[in-house]
């Protein structure tokens, strides 16, 4: 039994224009920041919200030009949009994972926000060149980092696959990680290593974290995770229920078996968080593995 995706993910429905083409014109981002709108991020990644929705100040309340420190996110109908570092903020505050389980946040928001993250989290650890060693400073408008030397840096992005793996019928193999609360399962996930397909990365995570060997591997479809600046890559793949579930680079704590019919209840109960007792509880909906489970759930 194959599936395909029944719908796209949160984090992939961005409707945010990137405006790719003012980054480098550095006249008119100074001209548009007059009227630019400002989003200020603390290093948790929260932002200040009001009644639900995320609060974005004047650019000119930071300083009376683009600021060094201030990365250009694109633009919403004409009016340019940044973002800053700032951990002084105060109030009500929030972060894109809350925004997925607590809080409703439309398409062109969860794009704004999860394009600030990836930036900001990477002019973080950007501050000298991994050339020469010297001193970096922001170009294109936060697009890239360029040493004295003159080399130029473009933010990291680190692919990652995700991988729902079933029996080819009715059950689906979910696992925990140790520092995750009793009951919560999801996907099996991993980085793809340096000389590394898709596929075979699929593979070598599987079989590293719960021992099982996989077939019909097949690719559903992706999403941005920046936390801190991933790229996640989903996939489903056939496993024999009766392989002996094995756990041998120490990430998983328990993994099992779910019928269809428990998966079908668990997605019924909330996101992950929820106050219950039931055996099993899901990842929630800002994630692609609630999405990939869901359209595995459905399918028939």
């Amino acid at each position: 039994m194959s599936f395909q995706l029944n719908a796209v993910p949160v984090l992939s429905r961005s409707t945010l224009d990137r405006a790719e083409h003012l980054r480098a014109d550095e006249q008119a981002l100074k001209e548009g920041w007059a009227q630019a709108r400002l989003l200020r991020m603390n290093k948790r990644g929260q932002v200040r919200v009001d009644t639900g929705a995320v609060v974005l100040d004047s650019a000119t309340t930071l300083a009376e030009d683009p600021a060094p420190d201030a990365v250009f996110l694109g633009v919403d109908d004409d009016t340019h949009l940044w973002a800053v570092r700032d951990d002084a903020i105060d109030g009500e505050l929030a972060d894109l994972r809350a925004f997925g389980s607590t809080l409703e946040l439309d398409d062109f928001s969860t794009g704004l926000l999860s394009t600030a993250i990836a930036l900001l989290n990477w002019h973080g650890k950007a501050g000298y060149s991994a050339a020469d060693g010297t001193p970096t400073r922001v170009t294109a408008g936060g697009w890239s980092r360029t040493s004295e030397s003159g080399f130029e840096e473009f933010p990291r992005i680190d692919p990652a696959i995700i991988c729902l793996i079933h029996d080819g019928g009715d059950r689906v193999l979910l696992a925990r990680q140790h520092t995750w609360p009793e009951g919560l399962f999801s996907l099996l996930a991993g980085f793809v290593e340096a000389g590394e397909s898709l596929e075979r990365c699929v593979e070598r995570e599987l079989r590293e974290e719960v021992g099982v060997d996989v077939t019909d591997i097949r690719y559903l479809g992706s999403q941005p995770w920046p936390f801190p600046r991933s790229l996640m890559l989903g996939f489903s793949a056939v496993a024999d229920p009766e392989q002996p579930v094995t756990f041998h680079d120490g990430e998983i704590a328990e993994a099992h078996w779910f019928t269809r019919a428990e998966v079908i209840e668990a997605l019924a109960a909330g996101a992950w968080g929820a106050k219950t007792d039931a055996r099993l509880l899901l990842p929630g909906s800002i994630s692609i593995a609630r999405t990939i489970v869901e359209s595995w759930a459905a399918a028939s």
